[in-house]
């Protein structure tokens, strides 16, 4: 049974395995407390230590993550990896906020043709969103 409540992310990423880059940036598929799945050209075996970059955010977001496990999914794979450190866990969820309005702030733009600042569009995102924004709290 599922112990955290995953979000939809659509967040770049970079995966490395034995310091190699085996997972140029691609995008996420969701992401929850305890960690994140993504696709991958690459397959991982459940238990091994990568290291997870996520480069656009100042300053990049860098984690040691265990695999869960490790699906086929069509021409690749699909990765589920656990963080390591709670502390990671909590960074994660900011990422996932910053991302969150980074989408809210090109939707007000697209939608309304309102530029706004990234402190416009975070003062607006969390007035709007943050009180349904699952905390940190697991569910089970």
């Amino acid at each position: 049974m599922r112990r955290f409540i995953r979000h939809p992310a659509n967040i770049p990423i970079e995966v490395k395995a034995h310091g190699l880059l085996t997972h140029e940036i691609d995008r996420t598929d969701n992401l929850s407390v305890g960690g994140l799945a993504f696709r991958s050209d690459h397959e991982f075996a459940a238990g091994s230590v990568v290291d997870i970059r996520i480069p656009f955010v100042r300053p990049a977001f860098e984690v040691e993550a265990r695999v869960a496990w490790c699906r086929r999914n069509g021409d690749g794979f699909l990765l589920g990896v656990e963080f390591l450190d709670g502390d990671d866990a909590f960074m994660a969820r900011m990422v996932e906020q910053v991302c969150q309005i980074e989408n809210y702030q090109k939707e007000v733009y697209r939608a309304e043709g309102r530029l706004l600042t990234s402190e416009e569009a975070a003062a607006e995102w969390i007035a709007r969103y943050a009180a349904n924004f699952p905390g940190a709290g697991g569910v089970q």
